[in-house]
């Protein structure tokens, strides 16, 4: 089962941990009547609230008895759950609530309420950066966060996190997953905006290893794909954990700019600019030069190095990198952020092949003048193999993300599309194959 995972050409130590899809772990999402059009879908949600409203009072006790029967035990505080997104279609139908026994109330939220296995169908495309809260960690090892993306139902994405330790002898163990998954959202449903930014809070009580971050304005609606997690510090001094990932709102993708610096709100940005029409932007973790850069693919098959004086704007910057070595000719791209070393900066990328086959290699890029490329490797550093080629989707490893601990990288990386897997790859090995 663990014989050379997804290994080619360099010496990579695999840890034998591996996190798969798991449709037993389920979240409350409510409908978001802010997605629908106003008409059919609001004379539904009347008719709903009025039949329950006529029932009688015995009635509606037993069928919100059979309600919890079913999914108190699968949910965390389910009852107020209930009662909160009551208060939303309250306020959508502009009730009055005066005479509404708790009972009806409760059940009338558990009918616009459903529930949802979000990494039922794969478990993919990492990525990962360091921990907010480093208190009580021994010299040596390193508390991380790691961003997933876990596909539902529908094949909607979302983005899910795990927290755990690195220590410098290449182990690595992951925090206990709760029992609850808990959604974030934002706090009232009239902060919910068709367009544009909006910001979306984890709950007071719950960990972040427990939390999933779903779509939420309808750019959003079919999926937040593929966060490329940095830990970005300002010019002031000041951290900040920032992401970009892939809106698909199930016609059109956008790319767009998660912003935290708590890990409790987050906010959710569309980006603007030429540049944001396109997938897979990697932001630096600093300014160059009083600049912000990104790394991109503009043109589906190349790399690129973006520019900009807004962290929010993006145009088309200049062709960085072309496919050269038989593992990457049909396209290549980032995987991830550019990982500062004292050598210059370090880009994972990928590579598509023959047979639409994935492989990771890297390239080495000047530390003041990032568009001169220093180096690349001629040989991938991690190719699919032996089990790890199949699954969801056969011969693809991929990260969207990695980050430098000690004389290591320490990388996790999606598996056909089916798992995730943990790589060490030591940083002088990884160097040596380039040229």
């Amino acid at each position: 089962m663990f014989k050379r995972r997804g290994c080619a050409v360099l010496s990579v130590h695999n840890h034998r941990l591996r996190l798969y899809a798991d449709p037993s772990r389920v979240v409350v999402r409510p409908f978001h009547l802010a997605w629908q059009a106003k008409g059919p879908i609001a004379s539904r949600s009347e008719r709903l609230v009025d039949a329950v409203l006529k029932m009688d009072e015995h009635i509606a006790r037993a069928q919100l008895a059979a309600v919890f029967k079913d999914f108190e035990k699968r949910h965390w505080q389910t009852r107020r759950v209930f009662m909160t997104r009551y208060e939303e279609i309250e306020a959508q139908l502009d009730l009055d609530s005066s005479n509404i026994s708790d009972d009806k109330r409760q059940l009338i939220g558990a009918y616009f309420c459903h529930e949802y296995s979000y990494a039922a169908a794969a478990l993919m495309n990492p990525s990962v950066v360091p921990h907010h809260d480093q208190s009580g960690i021994s010299d040596g090892s390193r508390r991380v966060i790691m961003s997933l993306r876990a596909v539902g139902e529908g094949h909607i994405s979302s983005v899910a996190f795990r927290e755990g330790i690195i220590t410098e002898d290449g182990d690595f163990s992951l925090a206990p997953e709760p029992p609850f998954a808990t959604a974030t959202d934002a706090h009232r449903s009239e902060d919910i905006q068709l367009e544009g930014p909006v910001t979306v809070f984890r709950h007071r009580d719950a960990t972040l290893s427990g939390t999933v971050i779903f779509p939420i304005t309808p750019a959003q609606a079919n999926g937040l794909e593929d966060l490329r997690l940095v830990q970005f510090t300002h010019d002031d001094g000041s951290i900040e954990w920032m992401g970009t990932y892939t809106a698909y709102s199930g016609r059109e993708i956008q790319s767009e700019l998660l912003r935290t610096c708590d890990f409790r709100s987050f906010d959710l940005v569309p980006l603007t600019g030429s540049a944001a029409r396109n997938k897979g932007m990697a932001l630096f973790p600093r300014t160059i030069d009083g600049q912000y850069m990104m790394i991109g693919r503009q043109d589906g098959q190349n790399l690129f190095l973006l520019k900009s004086d807004s962290l929010g704007h993006w145009d088309d910057g200049e062709k960085l990198l072309e496919p050269v070595y038989p593992w990457e000719l049909v396209q290549i791209g980032n995987c991830g952020s550019p990982i500062e070393l004292d050598e210059g900066w370090l880009l994972l990328t990928h590579g598509v092949g023959a047979m639409r086959k994935y492989s990771i290699g890297a390239i080495l890029l000047d530390k003041t003048d990032p568009s001169k490329v220093l180096a690349r490797t001629r040989e991938p550093v991690l190719t699919a193999a032996d089990e790890d080629r199949e699954g969801y989707v056969p011969n693809v490893v991929y990260t969207c993300g990695a980050m430098k601990h000690g004389k290591h990288i320490f990388m996790p990386y999606g598996v056909a599309d089916s798992s995730v897997a943990f790589a060490f790859v030591p940083i002088s090995k990884m160097l040596s194959l380039m040229d």
